[in-house]
């Protein structure tokens, strides 16, 4: 189970749940570290203030492959490093006064930085920037940043 919470810019917040799927590839596996990756798919919704202090909502749909490079023993905390990207639908399309997206269509592109922990390692706390934008397809692009903070729980 995946859950984020992020502040982004023009005064846009989100929230996201999700699931994830561990792979079962592993890579450059050297002493204590790996390469491996996980599947992401993500619900949530986004909130934003306009300049004339209106509240919209959006609705963002995820899905995102994620390398992580991981420390794998089996002590009390283990950081990882991780970059993806995805694709996400924003509906209805962003438009927010002095940003517009074009597409509801968006490209979506993360680095993070955490560690998993508890007894089984299940818990894993981290940050995340991700910034989505439609990779150039039809103009406006602006783009969005969001600075998140990630909790999953691994059953």
């Amino acid at each position: 189970m995946l859950l984020q919470w992020g502040q982004g810019d023009n005064n846009t917040s989100l929230v996201r749940a999700g699931a994830v799927w561990q792979w079962d590839n592993q890579w450059f596996d050297r002493g204590d570290w790996r390469l491996s990756g996980y599947w992401a798919a993500e619900a949530g919704q986004w909130r934003s203030t306009n300049a004339a202090g209106k509240r919209k909502r959006f609705t963002d749909i995820g899905f995102t492959p994620v390398f992580r490079f991981e420390q794998q023993s089996l002590s009390a905390v283990a950081p990882y490093l991780e970059a993806g990207i995805g694709a996400h639908f924003i509906s209805p399309e962003f438009n927010n006064a002095d940003r517009r997206f074009s597409t509801v269509f968006q490209f979506g592109d993360h680095l993070g930085i955490g560690a998993r922990f508890g007894e089984r390692h299940q818990f894993d706390l981290g940050y995340r920037f991700q910034h989505l934008s439609n990779g150039s397809i039809k103009q406006p692009n602006p783009g969005i940043n969001f600075s998140q903070l990630n909790l999953i729980y691994r059953f």
